[in-house]
């Protein structure tokens, strides 16, 4: 594209979002999208449109995975290399798609069209394998399919020219409960909050001394607070803080002048073999919408976020359109349902590839058009969020239970569900089993309960909540779903007895080293480590002592390490460890320390690319077996 051309973009977008420097992430995005990479022309005109320095739109652009800053092709092809895409023979789709483009995976194609690489998990763990092309999810891939992708590709068709069927990803809901059965219509919930208010004049009122930082009445938001409260909800995105806490310390907090109270929805599921918000937002989007005019209604908020992945770009259409419609059966907007001072709207950011903006305060910094590195804490959000304002941030499926709430009651929430956690819980189950998908039960289900209604057989091992999470293995398989016993974020992988436990854990550690944000040294160095010694081991170098490095690296990531990444990075292979070692000692071969570095098998790759593995190896023989 000529200088011109993107200099023609670039306008657009800026002007689109109001030369807004906070709208950085957006304003790359749309340009990527139309430029099909962020050129040195391209920053040039940020840099002047926007004021703002070059070297901070560049920190920008490069700290996500899914911008790019050199040429990727017209087409960019990312495999999902989740764990259980692997299962599903993920390398040989992607080798038969680089064979039929004549591309090396991880370079662009000497005619630049395209390039082919991989990703972390895309999400669609229930119908793998999967892949993106230019950020659109296709799943369900076959070798056949392959071979379309290929020839549509090299026929330099348009991705909105491809057959429909190819972007199809269907919901798979295996059982419904109280959210996916859910008998809701638009604005009930907040109907519900307002029958509530014993006065309007009173209701109006508390939202303004909320928004001026005064002490409020009781009223309509107050008894709405309350009930969310006694339902005991807690929040769904894995460390299950009490969401009824967390939505008053934010109304409680002091606004400074000009400010007002913000409420995120965080859509950036990136833990690997969870896709439960997906389902949500594709099918239920209402019910999440409404649960966030519910929670800014309790809080006093007038502006809302839905953080939305990078992989899920394909329901950003989809989403607006129900805001659209939102707005204009006036279920958002000013006056929501003619409530004097319920005044609330959303808009929609989208990520760019980078787990680590799942964490709460790393997600407000990419909300802010920044780096996604995780905030000291405190302050919290709830007081200092979102420019500084008072900020609440909660999962997806958090609010679509918040609605609920608001709906029926607490007390009735209350009564569903465990002593300790009260209502249902989501799972995402794929890997070894007949019908993976989305279950929804009540909390103090057990892991053989989800393993017999899924179809699993012979498993040895659940990973539950991903590979932060908690590894499950068959004795185990009694203990249930709550905060009591095993919380979880929603993921539920299962691997029959097939599977080598130490692959598994060597995935995960692979995903949290590429993961990493690099902030802090601990976690940046630590993960790298970690990686090398489980690629050591993967070898068939490994020794005993590797087991000490590895308790050693625990000890450093969990101690000195910024944020929960650095902190859980070792938890999948401690976990195999405890529970599967034969996996590992089968591949102590050496006795003494090896370094995990080996000169030979680095350069193994370069040989072959130049053609001298055979000369390599008549040398070898020449001087009786060493080169």
């Amino acid at each position: 594209m000529h200088a011109e051309a993107v200099a023609g973009v670039v306008d657009r977008v800026v002007s689109r979002y109001r030369r807004d420097p906070s709208n950085m992430v957006q304003i790359l995005r749309e340009i990527q999208e139309s430029c099909d990479w962020i050129s040195p022309e391209a920053i040039d005109r940020l840099q002047s449109t926007l004021g703002v320095p070059r070297t901070k739109i560049e920190g920008v652009a490069g700290f996500y995975s899914f911008f790019y800053t050199e040429p990727r092709g017209k087409y960019r092809v990312l495999f999902s290399d989740n764990i259980t895409d692997r299962m599903l023979g993920n390398r040989a789709l992607m080798e038969r798609l680089c064979n039929n483009l004549w591309v090396e995976r991880g370079k662009v194609s000497e005619d630049g069209l395209v390039s082919v690489g991989k990703t972390a998990c895309t999400g669609m763990c229930d119908q793998g394998p999967a892949l993106l092309v230019n950020n659109t999810a296709i799943a369900g891939l076959t070798a056949e399919r392959i071979d379309e992708i290929a020839e549509l590709i090299r026929n330099k068709l348009p991705l909105s020219e491809w057959p429909a069927a190819f972007f199809k990803v269907v919901d798979n809901i295996r059982r419904a409960d109280i959210l996916l059965n859910a008998d809701f219509k638009p604005g009930e919930a907040l109907l519900a909050g307002r029958a509530r208010a014993p006065d309007e004049g009173l209701m109006a009122s508390n939202m303004r001394s909320w928004r001026e930082g005064l002490p409020s009445g009781m009223g309509g938001p107050i008894a709405v607070l309350d009930e969310i409260k006694r339902a005991g909800l807690r929040g769904r995105g894995g460390a299950g803080f009490t969401t009824g806490l967390k939505w008053e310390a934010c109304r409680n907090a002091q606004l400074k002048s000009g400010y007002q109270r913000i409420v995120v929805c965080n859509a950036d599921e990136g833990e690997p073999g969870t896709f439960k918000d997906r389902v949500l937002l594709s099918k239920y989007a209402d019910l999440v919408f409404e649960g966030m005019a519910v929670a800014a209604y309790a809080v006093g908020a007038t502006k809302g976020f839905v953080y939305l992945r990078g992989e899920y770009r394909y329901l950003l259409d989809h989403l607006n359109a129900v805001l659209i419609r939102r707005r204009r059966e006036n279920l958002l907007g000013e006056n929501i349902l003619g409530i004097p001072g319920a005044d609330f709207d959303i808009e929609i950011h989208v990520g760019a590839g980078a787990y680590v903006c799942g964490e709460e305060s790393a997600l407000i910094e990419s909300l802010e058009g920044k780096r996604g590195t995780p905030r000291n804490r405190p302050p919290f959000p709830v007081t200092n969020g979102y420019q500084d304002q008072p900020t609440i941030v909660n999962n997806v499926e958090t609010f679509a239970a918040a609605a609920i709430i608001a709906l029926k009651g607490g007390d009735w929430y209350a009564g569903i569900g465990t002593k300790h956690s009260a209502g249902t819980k989501l799972l995402s189950v794929s890997g070894d089993c007949e019908r993976p998908g989305i279950y929804e039960y009540p909390f103090g289900v057990s892991i053989r309960q989800v393993l017999a209604d899924c179809g699993a057989q012979d498993t040895q091992a659940v990973q539950v909540s991903g590979p932060s999470g908690i590894c499950v293995a068959e004795p185990e398989f009694d203990r249930i779903i709550g905060f009591e016993d095993i919380p979880t974020a929603g993921a539920f992988t299962i691997f029959n007895k097939s599977r080598d436990m130490f692959e598994v854990a060597r995935n995960y550690v692979h995903f949290f080293q590429h993961e990493s944000c690099g902030f802090c040294t601990p976690c940046r160095v630590g993960t790298s480590l970690l990686k090398n010694l489980m690629d050591k081991l993967h070898y068939g170098a490994g020794s005993p002592y590797d087991f000490s490095e590895i308790e050693k690296l625990n000890q450093l990531l969990q101690s000195m390490s910024h944020c929960g990444l650095g902190h859980t990075a070792c938890n999948p292979v401690l976990d195999t460890i405890a529970k599967f070692r034969p996996a590992y000692e089968k591949r102590m071969n050496q006795q003494d320390f090896t370094p995990a570095f080996d000169l030979d098998r680095a350069l193994s790759a370069a040989r072959q690319m130049t053609g001298r593995d055979d000369a390599a190896a008549h040398l070898a023989n020449a001087h009786g077996g060493e080169a």
